[in-house]
């Protein structure tokens, strides 16, 4: 049977830093536009205090969650354990994005290895924290973290990825924009 907690317990917390896979789950105001459910992985989520999470988000194809959050600020955060007993965490909340150059971004960044092509961190208070028997999830063994986000953010460098935030991370599928930083250097 299902529990909600009133904050992340070091039961929850233990949980959470086991896992080597999440899911971010955010979506439009608009009832014609499309969900994102996007997986992270890496040593990108940190649990700030009992009430507030954050991750690092680091460049990609899309820029769903930013453009959602900027526009309605909710979202789900789902871990759900591939080894051991089985269990989902789910953490509701409202989140916003601090981008490289804002003034909590050096406070935030310090929770996060210094990974090439950080865009955004996305810093979440929960409203909800629950938890449900994951028994339909298969068990996985985890082999460890791909390398191929990092590499090719290395091979980019610094001037590769602004240029390919410019092409890509300036407005989402349904058209909300995006990071704000690229916009003021496109």
């Amino acid at each position: 049977m299902g529990k909600t907690f009133p904050d992340i317990d070091e039961r929850n917390a233990q949980f959470i830093r086991d896992q080597h896979v999440f899911f971010v789950a955010t979506a439009p105001r608009a009832a014609d536009g499309l969900l994102n459910l996007s997986p992270k992985g890496l040593d990108s989520f940190s649990i700030l205090d009992p009430h507030t999470v954050a991750y690092l988000d680091l460049v990609g194809s899309g820029i769903e969650t930013v453009a959602h959050l900027r526009e309605n600020a909710r979202i789900v955060i789902l871990f759900c354990a591939f080894e051991g007993p089985p269990r989902l965490l789910r953490l509701h909340g409202r989140g916003d994005v601090v981008e490289p150059g804002d003034a909590e971004w050096d406070e935030l960044a310090a929770h996060f290895p210094n990974y090439p092509g950080a865009r955004s961190i996305i810093r979440v208070r929960l409203e909800r924290i629950s938890d449900s028997c994951g028994y339909g999830v298969p068990l996985y063994q985890h082999e460890g973290p791909r390398s191929q986000l990092i590499e090719w953010a290395d091979r980019k460098g610094i001037d590769g990825i602004e240029a390919y935030k410019v092409d890509h991370n300036l407005e989402s599928i349904d058209g909300l924009a995006g990071l704000r930083r690229t916009e003021e250097s496109a």
